[in-house]
């Protein structure tokens, strides 16, 4: 009885082989660590997948009833993961065909084996494949206790996120100032809204402004508003950001971009919570929430000048750091299953995940543009997919041979990498500075930065 219990809950391996002798062979060396089961076609190997749910298949590609191409071998491998894209798909095959296994690899397939099978290689192989099942499994468990693994329209599931969740949670009902900190793409502003829409004010306006996409000379008037006639073209009263935040919530987008001169009035508000419009003389009361965001060193910044000091701690009563992607474990393939699950549901197409060579590429690649820049991958890959399941070329993460030609549009773009780079240590970062010297405006510049993906912070 003992032994019963014992074989049912060991780890299931199901090995498919047309070659008898070699079935029983593994099955043999095999049965004392794994319930096996043995299938020698295609069709057998499906039915038993599909009633035992084996966590790892041993596939051979070259399958009855044309056992010398490869047709049966794949068929068998697509429709398998197609009914469970997480199983592990290890191909045994001869040498010859080795240009094969490496396409069944980029199709999805775990590992390969060459024959003839070295049984203690295989089971190293097995053990590995069987642990990266329980993990998965593990992970899928939690989520499901966890739910969807999204707060406040966040995703995440790292430990790094969870500090992030609870931070807000603690922070979100009391009115101080928090001032959020990460490079770009990791999401801030969602850290915003998630502050906005947990506080007692989340009935009132949330209110966004970034301090480096307006033109210097009219973010003033932007934050304060202006009384009619107070310049050249103001042919009416207008409220300015703060003033329209009363009641609810104003997000400093970029602080760190924010001229000294208008940091002085932004710290007179959030010691007064006053503010006058420009052109005005009267003080005008608004209650409103400060909530900032900056992917600058605003410590370097103060060292340097262009930050005030009495600002920074003003703002920063609270801080929220936002971890880059490349350091939240686990966060890259949970956020790429939740994108790829709304945007094939938006373009109706019928995906069920990622080969495994995509899933190595997600997981090597260092993500310098963070969760914008893996939305924007997923995003492409659920157009360019043209099978079931998204591969690394759909990615755009498969890198070619070297060329040596290289476009214009190729050339132009490294020249003015290089120039916005040099432009921008020559300046210290400051973006207005970098802006002159290369004769565009503030926002043409962060636009060209974020087409040519520059991340400033990480220039300094």
């Amino acid at each position: 009885m003992a032994s019963d219990v014992t074989r049912s809950v060991r780890s299931k391996l199901l090995i498919v082989d047309d070659d008898e002798d070699l079935r029983k062979q593994m099955k043999w060396a095999l049965a004392e660590d794994y319930e096996v089961m043995l299938a020698e076609n295609r069709s057998t190997a499906l039915t038993t997948f599909q009633r035992k749910r084996p966590d790892v298949v041993t596939l051979d590609l070259g399958l009855p009833p044309r056992p010398a191409s490869v047709e049966e071998g794949f068929a068998a491998l697509s429709e398998m993961l197609t009914a469970n894209p997480q199983a592990k798909i290890i191909i045994i095959t001869g040498r010859a065909e080795k240009e094969h296994a490496l396409k069944a690899v980029a199709d999805g397939a775990y590992d390969i084996l060459y024959k003839p099978v070295d049984i203690e290689e295989l089971k190293v192989l097995l053990k590995r494949a069987f642990y990266l099942a329980s993990l998965e499994k593990e992970k899928q468990a939690m989520q499901r206790r966890l739910g969807d693994g999204s707060f406040e329209g966040m995703i995440g599931s790292s430990p790094q996120m969870e500090e992030v969740f609870t931070t807000v949670r603690k922070v979100a009902p009391s009115d101080v100032p928090v001032l959020i900190t990460g490079e770009s793409g990791t999401g801030k502003e969602l850290v915003a809204k998630a502050i906005h829409s947990l506080s007692n004010r989340k009935d009132g306006p949330f209110v966004v402004i970034n301090c480096g996409a307006i033109p210097e000379n009219l973010l003033e008037s932007e934050l304060f508003g202006h009384e009619k006639g107070s310049f050249t073209g103001a042919h009416m009263q207008r409220k300015g950001r703060v003033e329209l935040a009363n009641g609810g919530t104003l997000f400093l987008d970029e602080i760190g971009e924010l001229p000294l001169a208008l940091q002085v009035k932004i710290l007179r508000f959030l010691q007064e919570q006053v503010i006058e419009r420009v052109g005005g003389r009267e003080p005008i009361r608004v209650d409103a929430r400060v909530v900032a965001a900056t992917n600058r060193d605003l410590k370097e910044a103060m060292k340097n000048g262009t930050f005030r000091e009495d600002l920074y701690f003003r703002l920063g009563v609270v801080t929220v750091f936002l971890p880059p992607l490349r350091e939240r474990e686990g966060d890259i393939l949970l956020l790429s299953s939740t994108f790829l699950k709304r945007y094939a549901e938006e373009g109706k197409r019928k995906l069920s995940g990622f080969t495994q060579a995509a899933i190595n590429a997600l997981e090597r690649y260092e993500w310098p543009g963070n969760v914008r820049e893996l939305e924007n991958k997923v995003k492409r890959a659920v157009v360019m997919a043209d099978g079931t399941r998204v591969r690394a070329e759909d990615l755009e993460m498969v890198k070619g041979e070297r060329r040596d030609e290289i476009t214009l549009r190729e050339a132009r773009e490294a020249v003015e990498r290089e120039l916005v780079i040099k432009a921008l240590a020559r300046h210290q970062q400051n973006m207005s500075r970098a802006a002159d010297e290369l004769g565009v405006s503030r926002p043409t510049l962060y636009e060209l930065m974020e087409k040519l993906g520059i991340d400033k912070k990480q220039q300094g």
